[in-house]
Order: C-alpha cells, then sequence, then structure tokens
C-alpha cells in the first residue's frame, strides 16, 4: 500500500494545486459566492465518505424540529439532474438513496430537494417555500454559496491530518481546507473516549481559537426493522446472519452487529444499485440485515427476509449548540 501511494504521490500534488487554486480564487472573490439571508448550516467533510454525513442531518433536523427546514443535497448516485422535491413515492434512482433515507424518516416535517447547483437549488427553495433555515448536505466543497456554519467532520478511525491528497489517500482536498470550519465533529468515536484521548486529538487537529470541536458517537437501535416488524437484536443471539452492506466503511456497523450474530458480510460499493442477479441471491438467504441506505434501494423488492438497523448520532459529553 505504501508504495502505491508513493507511485500516486506526484497526481496528489496535482489535485491539491488544482484544488488550492480553486480555493483561492473564492477566498480573494474572484470566483463568486452566493449570500443569502436565511441561516444555511454546510455540513461536509474533506475526505470522500464514510464520516457520517447523513446521521449528522438527521440530528440537525431533530435539533431544529420547531423551524420550517428544508435539506438540499446533490442526490449522488441519481440518474436525473436539475432541481427535484422529494415525495414519498420517489425512488433512489430519480433522486438519490441518502436524501429519500431522509425524507421517508422524517416525511413531511421537512422539505427535502436535491440539485447539483446549490445556488440553484436554494434559490427554488425560497421560491416554493416559507423556511427557516436549509441544511446542506455533502457541500462542504461546494463553494458557490456562502453559508453560515460550516460543520466539517472527520472520522475518529481516519482523520484527515492522517490522511493523503486524492488519488495517493482520500482526501479531496488538502487538510489546510478545515480553516473554512465553524465547528469540527470527530465522529464515529467509542462511547468511552476518555478524556486524555480527546485531547490528543484536539493537540493534533490545531483548530483555532474561533473553531469548536465536538466529538460524537454511533448509537444504534435495539431492534432491526423492516416495513412489517421489528427484531430484538438481543433476541438473534448466536444467530447465522448475512450482513449486506453498500457504504463507504462498513466496518464499525459489522463489528457492531457481531457482537449479537454469526455474520456473512456481503460487502458492496458505495451507493450500489443491486443486479436482479443479486437480489435472487438474496431470497436464498434466512435473514439478512443492512444499513438504512441499502434498505432505501432494496425495499422496493419486498424481500421479507431483509431488515435495517437504525442509527444515531450521539456527542460525548458537550453537544454543539448549532
Amino acid at each position: 500500500m505504501q508504495e502505491l501511494r508513493l507511485l500516486l504521490y506526484p497526481f496528489s500534488v496535482l489535485y491539491d494545486g488544482i484544488t488550492s487554486l480553486r480555493n483561492w480564487a473564492f477566498d480573494l472573490g474572484i470566483m463568486d459566492q452566493k449570500q443569502f439571508e436565511i441561516p444555511i448550516i454546510a455540513v461536509g467533510n474533506l475526505s470522500t465518505g464514510g464520516t457520517g454525513k447523513t446521521p449528522m442531518i438527521e440530528y440537525l433536523i431533530r435539533v431544529h424540529s420547531d423551524k420550517k427546514v428544508a435539506v438540499l443535497s446533490r442526490g449522488y448516485g441519481r440518474k436525473t439532474t436539475g432541481y427535484i422535491e422529494l415525495n414519498e413515492q420517489d425512488s433512489p434512482e430519480r433522486v438519490g438513496d441518502e436524501p429519500l433515507q431522509i425524507k421517508m424518516k422524517f416525511r413531511d416535517a421537512i422539505v427535502s430537494a436535491v440539485c447539483e447547483k446549490r445556488v440553484d437549488g436554494i434559490n427554488s427553495l425560497l421560491k416554493n417555500h416559507d423556511l427557516d433555515i436549509i441544511l446542506l448536505d455533502d457541500a462542504y466543497q461546494h463553494r458557490h454559496v456562502k453559508a453560515s456554519h460550516y460543520i466539517l467532520l472527520t472520522s475518529y478511525d481516519k482523520l484527515y491530518v492522517d490522511d493523503y491528497i486524492l488519488p495517493a489517500g482520500n482526501l479531496r482536498e488538502s487538510s489546510r481546507g478545515a480553516k473554512r470550519a465553524n465547528t469540527v465533529i470527530v465522529t464515529k468515536c467509542p462511547v468511552d473516549l476518555s478524556l486524555v484521548d480527546r485531547e490528543k486529538i484536539a493537540s493534533k487537529l490545531k483548530l483555532s481559537s474561533s473553531q469548536s470541536l465536538y466529538f460524537s458517537t454511533i448509537r444504534y437501535d435495539n431492534y432491526i426493522h423492516n416495513e412489517e416488524r421489528a427484531i430484538a437484536l438481543n433476541s438473534l443471539k448466536d444467530q447465522a446472519v448475512t450482513i449486506v452492506t453498500g457504504i463507504a466503511k462498513p466496518q464499525t456497523f459489522v463489528q457492531h452487529l457481531s457482537q449479537f450474530v454469526t455474520v456473512t458480510h456481503l460487502q458492496f460499493k458505495d451507493h450500489h444499485y443491486f443486479s436482479n442477479e443479486e437480489i435472487t441471491m438474496f431470497r436464498t438467504k434466512s435473514l439478512i440485515i443492512t444499513t438504512e441506505k441499502d434498505y432505501i434501494r432494496l425495499k422496493q423488492y419486498r424481500l421479507e427476509n431483509v431488515y435495517y438497523l437504525p442509527i444515531r448520532t450521539s456527542f460525548i459529553d458537550a453537544k454543539p449548540q448549532l
């Protein structure tokens, strides 16, 4: 792996130059940024995925449940383009799996839309709705919008300061980009992360005095669910179960389930659309547990043996004021 990184490093230097030039142009006002009067919170990361953006958006929706909230996503992986407002009958192919997961969970409590051009998307939302706040999903690098507050997520098991820029590593831009964040959240931490360990991470990240740092963990539901029923995880003790994942970093999810069941893990790439052959194979399994995001892409096939395990973001010690 180290040898491959050395081979790819010159391309990372080139990629760093391109992204740094782009950021420099935005910082100096050479490239336009649109600022809106309505509060806008942008959630994102420096890496290519797996930091928990969707659970963080869901956390923010709950925090602002007394307000008229809109969520705007790009709709990664969808087979459409342009501005689309989501409804409960939408498909992942039309609007993307993560936006649809959020919409199905909160339904009429939020307005949800996808648009690859975020400025156009915000303008359409404001034209169509009376809103109090807009949440931008995966928008840290989308600098054509000047958000009110930037939340940068970084995973405990791979802090951005320990990673390399693409293609040698997983960073979309240099770790210097962290300076744009108002709030940095280290996600997927152990529940018992000590104060000493938190202080070590803080020292490593070297944030400015104007930036806030928080630590979050994943809280798993005690039940797996599908459209028809729920099953207590502790009732499955030592049962052989197939785990199906199509997410960026499934290791934590699989490790958690391994405490309850004997796991056979079928791992697919992030946002994977399952083939007819794979669906036929899934029908032969006695019990499948998958993620919420994967379930959004699977439920159209009405597989009675497929369940998902809900998760939530939970903060260690202090909660951010957002």
